[in-house]
């Protein structure tokens, strides 16, 4: 009786957790920090805080145009250095006290295309408001996104496929479905973040994959490269991204994603995972782990009139439709491909506009 007691306690023990509640929690972390006096916080964890010391804050933005607000211990330093990573090429930083008075700023020449720093002077005892984003980040005209997902092992051979995104001048951000890496290991973020910044000239967006839980439940991830959820508006598109790693969506993300969901429903809105809700080849399985929730999701999308879902986990290419939702499964990052499958590493090319939502899908090899 002990022992089937002892069991019957494990059972409940773990059944009190939610595969993937650990992660929906560290999200709402992101983008929160505190040092020496200062304290900061992204809006929404649209940017992770990789450095906070007296006298310099370096970010890593996961959205093109996002804000912080600072407020400035009594001890702290008047001149600052604020560095954003996977930055957008043309984003300037508008600083300014609370009540909008502007602050000194200069922008500093990086060698970098999507590294921006600025020497800005903070008045200690103050709080602040730092939005960095691009000139044209509210208007409405048609741009160009690229799609990728799956690297994982092919980290090494990444580049090949930069070059080929370099071609398009158009190509405004890369937004990435998941598995950056093989392991989601410091070291292995690490390298992908210096390997983008040095063969991208545009930055990259991303979700985590289920490659990116097998260390640490994705905690290096959370702290070099931000949310697993999030949502972004960029020139009136928004775009959602939501952690499927697990095959299955928190009930937590999924209310925020409701919340999405009605935000956007009268404009164009991208919605991104790794793991797609239904796998378009039944017997194989890359889908949710429960039918059931898969089309509940895909019924919730529906009626709110996403425009276009993208996926990765699945390592080829496949346009399909979720209830009439343009899909497709872009896992051409260089992962073990699928056999006989005929299509290597690719990507996609997607026109969008505010006003007349999902243009062109196009897959670009680059094998």
């Amino acid at each position: 009786m002990m022992r089937v007691g002892v069991v019957a306690a494990l059972v409940v023990a773990g059944c009190g957790m939610r595969p993937a509640e650990n992660r929906a929690i560290a999200d709402s972390k992101v983008g929160q920090a505190r040092q020496g006096g200062v304290t900061l916080s992204v809006a929404d964890g649209l940017a992770t805080v990789r450095e906070l010391a007296p006298g310099t804050l370096v970010l890593w933005g996961n959205a093109p145009a996002f804000t912080a607000r600072i407020d400035v211990g009594a001890q702290a330093p008047s001149d600052w250095l604020v560095t954003v990573r996977n930055a957008m090429p043309d984003a300037v930083l508008v600083a300014e006290e609370e009540g909008g008075a502007p602050l000194a700023q200069e922008a500093l020449p990086q060698a970098l295309p999507t590294v921006k720093v600025w020497r800005v002077a903070l008045r200690a005892g103050t709080k602040a408001r730092l939005s960095v984003a691009p000139p044209d980040s509210e208007s409405h005209e048609p741009f160009r996104f690229l799609a990728l997902a799956d690297v994982q092992e092919a980290l090494p051979r990444v580049g090949d496929i930069y070059a080929r995104m370099r071609r398009d001048d158009a190509a405004r951000f890369i937004l990435f479905a998941g598995d950056l890496t093989e392991s989601g290991t410091r070291d292995e973020l690490t390298e992908f973040q210096e390997r983008l910044e040095a063969g991208s000239r545009i930055p990259l967006y991303a979700t985590l994959g289920n490659h990116e839980t097998f260390t640490r439940d994705a905690a290096e991830y959370h702290a070099l490269v931000g949310r697993g959820s999030q949502s972004f508006v960029f020139k009136g598109v928004r775009f959602s991204v939501v952690d499927s790693s697990n095959g299955t969506l928190d009930p937590g993300v999924e209310e925020q994603l409701e919340g999405w969901l009605a935000a956007s429903r009268d404009g164009t809105h991208v919605v991104a995972m790794h793991v797609p809700p239904q796998d378009p080849v039944g017997l194989r399985g890359g889908g949710f782990a429960n039918r059931g929730e898969a089309a509940g999701l895909v019924g919730k999308m529906a009626r709110a009139g996403v425009d276009l879902t993208l996926y990765g986990h699945i390592h080829s290419y496949y346009s399909f439709a979720n209830a009439g939702i343009p899909a497709f499964i872009s896992g051409g990052g260089g992962a073990i491909p699928e056999t006989f499958d005929g299509v290597g590493r690719h990507y996609l090319s997607v026109d969008v506009s505010a006003d007349d939502g999902l243009q062109q899908a196009a897959l670009v090899r680059v094998d």
